[in-house]
């Protein structure tokens, strides 16, 4: 369909800008979007698919036809031929709702260059990344910055004009998953008062440890982390077990996320394993567990166990995948005991295709602190050097 006729069904686009939408700020303006999002889904177009990009992370193709990105870092790249390129996305119930620390956060490039980077604070938005009179080819990869929980966006099918195309680009040498909670994410990275507390606008996972690990590595990436969550509880300021926040109740799932899927949440869709097969899985889990376990010897052991336990579930999940247990960026108490996971589940399957790492705590007199007292990107660049270097040791890359 032509792009012009795009623009007339879609009259509150605006003429010119990179971004634009339909605003939900009401209950009569919610309504409008959805019925808006609802014409737009049934217009034909290109769904981008594994045939024809390459999908970043853990994503879920509706029968709509829109492809969503919930976990952070997930996402789309492919190459497009073209003049003109028009990228409709759709925000899930969260951008209708007014709860603007919780909407997500992409990103789109252009042959390396952010050239987009917004908060989806409404139904739908088209954002123009490529015009011109002029055919090019070019790289553009669309990326979630921010995390699972609060919100979930989608990339709808992408109208394209007479001549124009989309496909794959190349598979990077090697393939690792990270498994991890708010350090992972980038939480905070791009607000340097350590007082302030969370909003997904100062999320950005590319400038956090794991996504700059793999870029070290060129290796492709999938994510699964949320901030606040652990192994055996979650954060908790007050010494009180967080069972409901446990990476391995939704480890299985397409995530875990308060916003959904168009009409499906994450956590109700399983995963296909078969989809993404790395060759290292990195998992950083004990940040929060630490808040509840303290020096208690028993709930330390308890995460010994619940640890050994779940790393069984990765190995079903991941046969192949060396598997590398990292912790201490915002603090280390609970390392020893990460080691002690690690040997508990090696003497219980025979499986030695396993190890541990120390990551040194963050530098806050040297290297300052940001939003609730997490890693600035400069500690999270010293982790992810440090961590470059125990895998190449280790894996030989």
């Amino acid at each position: 369909m032509k792009r012009k006729f795009l623009a007339v069904l879609l009259a509150v686009l605006c003429v010119g800008g990179t971004a634009c939408g339909m605003s939900g700020k009401n209950e009569s303006d919610a309504d409008s979007t959805a019925s808006q999002t609802e014409e737009v889904k049934g217009m034909k177009g290109t769904r981008l698919t594994a045939e024809n990009a390459k999908l970043i992370g853990r994503t879920y193709l509706a029968e709509s036809g829109t492809l969503w990105c919930g976990l952070s870092g997930s996402g789309a790249e492919f190459e497009f031929t073209g003049k003109n390129l028009d990228i409709m996305v759709e925000g899930d119930k969260v951008s209708w709702s007014g709860q603007k620390d919780n909407y997500t956060r992409i990103a789109i490039y252009v042959d390396g260059e952010r050239v987009v980077d917004d908060m989806l604070n409404e139904g739908l938005k088209k954002y123009t990344p490529i015009s011109g009179d002029t055919e090019v080819t070019k790289t553009v990869r669309i990326v979630k910055l921010s995390e699972t929980a609060m919100s979930c966006f989608g990339i709808m099918p992408i109208q394209l004009e007479e001549g124009a195309s989309v496909k794959p680009t190349e598979q990077k040498a090697h393939k690792i998953e990270f498994i991890g909670d708010s350090i992972t994410c980038g939480y905070g990275v791009d607000d340097e008062d350590p007082t302030h507390k969370f909003k997904t606008s100062t999320e950005d996972v590319t400038r956090a440890y794991a996504y700059k690990t793999a870029e070290n590595l060129n290796a492709e990436y999938s994510m699964f982390s949320i901030s606040g969550w652990g192994i055996i509880s979650g954060w908790t300021g007050d010494g009180k077990q967080k069972p409901d926040q446990q990476i391995p109740l939704y480890y299985e799932k397409m995530g875990f996320s308060y916003g959904a899927f168009g009409d499906k949440q994450p956590q109700d869709i399983d995963w296909d394993y078969s989809l993404y097969q790395p060759e290292l899985v990195v998992i950083n889990l004990g940040t929060n567990d630490d808040s509840y376990c303290t020096t208690n010897a028993d709930r330390q052991q308890d995460y010994v166990e619940g640890y050994a336990e779940f790393l069984k579930t990765v190995r079903k999940n991941n046969p192949d995948a060396r598997i590398l247990c990292v912790l201490g960026i915002m603090g280390d108490r609970l390392y020893p005991y990460v080691e002690a996971a690690v040997e508990k589940y090696s003497t219980d399957t025979g499986d030695t295709n396993i190890s541990a790492f120390h990551l040194e705590p963050q530098n806050t007199a040297e290297d300052g602190l940001v939003a609730d007292y997490h890693p600035t990107e400069k500690t999270h660049t010293k982790a992810s050097d440090a961590l470059t270097a125990e895998i190449k040791r280790i894996m030989g890359w």
